[in-house]
């Protein structure tokens, strides 16, 4: 996939997601993320640097929790390769309209068998720490999908909602995992919940205000692995005032830009990428 069509573009313009079923990822590049996620999820890091959250940890955590690190490609130099794809950064800009995309932080998510819930919300209200306040993202899965498998879920058209308070405290393992969403939407709306099923290397993209998040996986053989990449249109700057807890350590004292080596640009309509990306092994 080099572009989207006009058709796949209106679609996401109105339903706030688009899935795409195959072609994200390439076949030896799917096995050899699943084995990455093995070693990551261990606490072996090929860089020799820890991710930016680790919040599964073996023995330390309920085996029933869906298993989460935040900037995994920091890292695996592997994972980094596919999370910050051009291509990844081309299709994000196609579906935001954006001359150019960086990265804000990745997730490495793997739900085996029994794991609980991750809690709707929407991914712009984590943001206020940034100008734009937004974000466009892209979900992959690693393995073939289905419904009782807790992939991300969508809730059509919720993109339009208003923007509400950041969910933290519903966010992991929760028993109503949609009740934040269901408390969000507007009088009358109704809400239609759409499950991303797709092979190995589909996924899908959605907009920042589009409430999502993951049902119980019921399914007893499907261990779903996913890479996630969150994107920033490529002016994107530090907000001056607000932070965020751990992502503003990044920000330079007197200096509200993103530094590229920790938000690389991915892509930008003039051709440019950030030179060091050069340095990764190949994403195909």
């Amino acid at each position: 996939i080099e572009q989207f069509t006009p058709e796949q573009v209106d679609a996401f313009d109105r339903d706030g997601f688009l899935i795409v079923e195959e072609g994200l990822v390439s076949e030896r590049m799917l096995d050899v993320l699943r084995e990455r996620f093995e070693a990551l999820f261990h606490g072996t890091y090929e860089t020799g640097i820890k991710p930016d959250e680790v919040n599964w940890v073996p023995g330390r955590d309920p085996e029933d929790r869906t298993r989460q690190i935040c900037n995994g490609w920091r890292a695996d130099d592997v994972i980094a390769a596919q999370v910050l794809s051009e291509r990844t950064g081309r299709l994000g800009a196609q579906l935001g309209n954006y001359r150019g995309t960086r990265i804000l932080q990745d997730n490495i998510l793997w739900k085996p068998p029994g794991a609980k819930a991750l809690g709707f919300h929407q991914d712009s209200s984590y943001a206020d720490y940034l100008v734009p306040a937004e974000m466009l993202t892209c979900w992959i899965s690693l393995h073939e999908t289905t419904a009782d498998a807790g992939p991300i879920e969508y809730v059509r058209g919720s993109h339009r909602w208003p923007k509400s308070p950041p969910e933290r405290s519903q966010f992991h393992a929760p028993e109503d995992w949609l009740a934040p969403a269901r408390n969000a939407a507007p009088e009358g709306e109704e809400m239609e919940v759409v499950p991303v099923v797709v092979k190995p290397g589909g996924g899908s993209f959605h907009h920042g205000l589009c409430w999502h998040g993951s049902a119980p996986n019921t399914n007893a053989k499907v261990a779903r692995m996913a890479v996630v990449t969150h994107m920033l249109p490529i002016e994107a700057r530090f907000h001056h005032e607000h932070v965020d807890l751990v992502y503003s350590r990044y920000r330079k004292r007197g200096d509200l830009s993103l530094d590229e080596s920790f938000f690389p640009v991915l892509w930008a309509e003039d051709g440019y990428r950030s030179p060091w990306l050069a340095s990764l092994p190949p994403a195909e």
